[in-house]
């Protein structure tokens, strides 16, 4: 499979770190010892609910952010003028960093998965609403009046012509808020301590376990590896029956 061999490089280089390695270097261990570390977590089973809950976070907040940037992103590009009167509030809502999100989550929610969830959807979100936003108003208003003329109904234009126009952009925008969402995720569990990788993660870097920081990162690595292959196989899917009721 070609993303497979994409990791080759990455195998020979953590294959040149274990022979070269000190095995007693506190802080750039071999690789043996990152996965000695994992398998005890694993064990004990911190590692595994850890991961779960990370994974539910992201893919909740990842659903959330696609249908909400969507459907606003649609809602917002049919209309020049609530374009226009959205515009700046959605450009200085779009640079926040997620981190600053934090303090006023955790002073609305609590330190709670809720909170964490709702910090990952807002930054997630943005990348599928602009896209979207910037596919509705390039749809071209004598498409929409021929539909009309034809005698379509609301669904019917919808799931007919908006739909279609609308996908590659939804499509595009989760690409990228894929990996954003997974990266929020992590930041919120370090700075928060809410349960997931990254609040074992930063438990580790406290206590000084480089080893164990090290092997975090590869399970956060393979989990974001696997989140891109997923979007990837899902945009192959949509954009297949996209084509074949095309054709039909």
């Amino acid at each position: 499979m070609p993303p497979l061999r994409g990791l080759l490089p990455l195998a020979i280089g953590l294959l040149a770190w274990q022979l070269l390695a000190d095995p007693g270097s506190p802080y750039f261990p071999p690789p043996s010892r990152w996965f000695a570390e994992l398998w005890a977590s694993a064990r004990g089973g911190e590692l595994l609910v850890a991961l779960a809950q990370t994974t539910v976070t992201l893919f909740l907040g990842l659903l959330a952010a696609t249908v909400g940037g969507a459907v606003l992103g649609a809602l917002i590009g049919a209309s020049r003028g609530a374009d226009r009167a959205a515009g700046p509030t959605l450009e200085f809502l779009r640079v926040l960093p997620a981190a600053a999100l934090v303090p006023l989550a955790a002073l609305l929610l609590g330190y709670t998965q809720s909170m964490k969830l709702a910090v990952v959807v807002l930054p997630a979100m943005w990348p599928v609403l602009l896209t979207v936003r910037a596919a509705r108003r390039s749809v071209s208003p004598v498409l929409l009046d021929v539909t009309r003329t034809l005698g379509l109904s609301w669904w019917q234009r919808t799931r007919k012509v908006l739909v279609p126009s609308l996908t590659p952009s939804v499509l595009l925008g989760v690409r990228v808020a894929g990996p954003l969402a997974l990266i929020i995720s992590l930041l919120v569990e370090i700075v928060t301590r809410i349960d997931g990788i990254g609040a074992l993660m930063g438990a580790a870097q406290a206590n000084f376990r480089s080893a164990q920081v090290f092997g975090l990162l590869v399970v956060a690595g393979v989990l974001g590896f696997i989140v891109n292959l997923l979007v990837n196989r899902a945009e192959e899917m949509v954009r297949s029956r996209l084509s074949g009721e095309v054709r039909r």
